[in-house]
């Protein structure tokens, strides 16, 4: 698959310490030096970054990257990975940018770049300039039902569920549906599989916010039917007794792209070679987290309290693709479980941003009149990506020919063309338009 030695940089390191000799004292030496000195060498320009991430398994790179010395083999021997309460608190960080006591970039939801770049999701509406990466996995995310339903067992098909949530709507009692942060691929997830099946997000029930560690506490009193989140908390839930799980979200798109690893632009146009060696160091952590043989220990470092702060039994059986759904359904070496690196994982397709974009039109976050390739061409810096793999000998097959991987198919027959996005939105009857 690459050229990666298991459970270690693929970095060679003789070719390794070639390239650093002489960094005595990692930043105090570096920062004595001239930036055009760092750029001529290939030295990062600084070892220092900021990066956020949100108590969940699809951060697990960043986790790997500190655990394992993939960041210290790079030279950026200060980078540091910091918790965020929430998705909101992440892109507020950001908008501050480290030199304010923010972030310099983060695990993060792939629309939330777009979102923060264009200003549709900041401040007063001011844009930030945002650069994307790389992806951070394929799959993985979860649609959980509170155990009211259990007589539903509710998969893909949301009919059934829809007339229940009328009857209980009829009755005066509310009605939620819960994701991570509007516009955000959980809120993205969770409409498509409602909407497929007749059931309005914006009319037949609440769709509302609640940070992924919250989700579980909040089914627990009632506060929502339903919620779209990643692990470990649909396993939480079904461990807990509370709920069960609809579908991996994997079986609303197979093999779709979930986070991405993202900086601030101006990070990445002041500290290119520390760019780089941040995303050689994230990418080699993808590659040892795809790694059946590092599971055991994947779920172990997700499991402490300066990450995700669960029980491994949350965590262990998901991370190796085996899912019990709690409702008597038990899918071992799930076809669409996260993945990593494989499956061409790593590499961040426009054209699948471009569908993020639509979707955010469909809903209504962003104007119909939306230049999105324009944007996407500001903030999807596959170039990088594609540098970073060639500096570390990744496999020609792990690397896409094109920066689409054209017309993707969903679970409900819908298709979307990257060459024809109107025609997808106009094929879909429950949107709401700006």
């Amino acid at each position: 698959m690459n050229k990666t030695n298991k459970g270690g940089p693929a970095l060679d390191r003789r070719r390794f310490l070639k390239q650093t000799a002489g960094v005595v004292g990692g930043s105090a030496l570096l920062s004595s030096l001239p930036l055009s000195w760092a750029m001529a060498s290939g030295r990062p320009e600084t070892t220092s970054a900021k990066l956020g991430f949100i108590a969940l398994t699809d951060a697990a790179p960043l986790f790997v990257a500190v655990e394992k010395g993939f960041f210290a083999a790079h030279g950026m021997t200060d980078v540091e990975v910091l918790k965020q309460s929430s998705w909101g608190t992440t892109r507020d960080n950001l908008v501050l940018g480290s030199q304010r006591n923010g972030i310099d970039g983060a695990h993060i939801l792939t629309p939330m770049p777009y979102l923060i770049a264009s200003g549709a999701m900041t401040p007063n509406n001011v844009p930030v300039p945002m650069s994307i990466l790389a992806r951070l996995n394929l799959n993985g995310q979860c649609i959980s039902v509170g155990r009211e339903h259990a007589d539903l067992e509710v998969r893909l098909d949301t009919a059934e569920f829809a007339q229940a949530i009328a009857a209980k709507r009829a009755g005066g009692e509310a009605v939620n549906a819960a994701m991570t942060f509007p516009g955000g691929t959980h809120d993205m997830w969770i409409r498509y599989w409602m909407a497929a099946g007749g059931l309005d997000p914006n009319r037949d029930i609440s769709t509302i916010v609640v940070p992924p560690a919250q989700m579980v506490a909040n089914m627990r009193v009632g506060s929502m039917e339903t919620f779209c989140v990643c692990e470990p908390w649909n396993q939480q839930l079904i461990n807990q007794g509370i709920g069960y799980t609809a579908n991996t979200t994997g079986e609303l798109w197979n093999d779709h792209p979930e986070k991405a690893f993202a900086m601030r632009s101006d990070y990445v146009e002041a500290h290119p070679n520390a760019t780089r060696a941040l995303l050689m160091a994230i990418m080699e952590a993808q590659m040892w987290c795809e790694d059946p043989a590092n599971h055991e220990e994947m779920a172990q470092i997700c499991s402490r309290r300066r990450w995700i702060h669960a029980p491994y039994a949350d965590l262990i059986d998901r991370i190796q693709g085996n899912f019990d759904y709690g409702t008597g359904l038990v899918i071992e070496d799930h076809p669409q479980r996260m993945r990593y690196w494989e499956h061409q994982a790593s590499y961040p397709f426009k054209s699948h941003d471009l569908w993020f974009l639509t979707e955010n039109q469909r809903w209504g976050y962003l104007p119909q009149d939306f230049d999105s390739r324009a944007l996407i061409e500001r903030v999807n810096r596959e170039d990088l990506w594609r540098e970073a793999a060639a500096a570390l000998g990744v496999d020609a097959a792990d690397i896409p020919d094109s920066t689409s991987r054209g017309v993707e198919t969903f679970f409900d027959g819908k298709t979307f063309d990257p060459e024809d996005p109107q025609a997808y939105l106009d094929s879909l009857a429950i949107k709401r338009l700006a």
